[in-house]
């Protein structure tokens, strides 16, 4: 299993190509278990930086096996069919993935939720598209999302094409790319969930921090919510300024 977890790790990009790209940034993540379904995905190619948070189905073994096919999908969708929107890259990784399970004699229903975003620096252009998972972003009207398209990649009943999103390019504007493992954490007083309105309610109170002080908050508060109780799910988030 640890080794495995450096095959994982091999798949996910440092954190130095990270910071070459998006100086201000962090990631918040952390597996359920040694390995996790959850992954963060980079590539960078004609001026576009293409940066994801990705959570695949289950967690653990399962969810890692998973995790691979997904990233690989992600890959060819990029270098191999040469697709730069979003959301047509979305489409593409659907098709690839569910080509791959087809294989199977019984059904595999798995798959991921996805937010992926692309920034160009260049161009100053912005775009995005997500699986079930929203992009939310703070600039100066205060805090914003953009809802997903509601459907997994993977197999579902009347699948449609994913939006793909175009935003201002504003300097100075925080984005969060991220997973359900933190909002869906039990803790607190009452033991009750965490949720996304709560998480949105830290991601404001902290947005005049670096971003390295947001992530040690974030984690700060994860931990203490979360106290005794098992952690249920592979928690990513993640944040950079442009």
């Amino acid at each position: 299993i640890t080794y495995a977890k450096r095959l994982q790790d091999a798949i996910m990009p440092p954190l130095k190509m990270v910071k070459q790209h998006f100086p201000e940034s962090f990631i918040l993540y952390k597996p359920k278990d040694i390995i996790a379904g959850d992954f963060y995905w980079m590539e960078a190619i004609d001026n576009n930086v293409f940066f994801a948070a990705a959570d695949s189905t289950g967690h653990g073994v399962p969810g890692a096996l998973v995790s691979v096919v997904c990233s690989n999908a992600l890959n060819r969708a990029l270098k191999e069919f040469k697709l730069n929107e979003p959301g047509k890259i979305l489409d593409k990784t659907r098709e690839l993935v569910l080509e791959t399970f087809e294989k199977s004699e019984g059904e595999v229903k798995d798959g991921m939720d996805i937010s992926l975003i692309c920034v160009n620096h260049t161009t100053k252009k912005i775009s995005w598209s997500g699986a079930n998972n929203p992009l939310w972003y703070i600039n100066k009207n205060g805090l914003q999302e953009i809802k997903a398209t509601k459907q997994p990649i993977g197999k579902t009943e009347n699948p449609i094409p994913f939006t793909t999103h175009q935003l201002e390019y504003e300097e100075g504007t925080i984005f969060y790319l991220i997973t359900d493992g933190f909002a869906d954490q039990f803790g607190g007083p009452k033991g009750k969930k965490f949720k996304y309105k709560q998480l949105q309610e830290q991601f404001l109170l902290n947005k005049d921090k670096n971003l390295n002080e947001q992530q040690t908050i974030l984690d700060t508060s994860f931990e203490s919510w979360r106290g005794e109780l098992e952690q249920v799910d592979d928690v990513t988030l993640i944040g950079f300024k442009i």
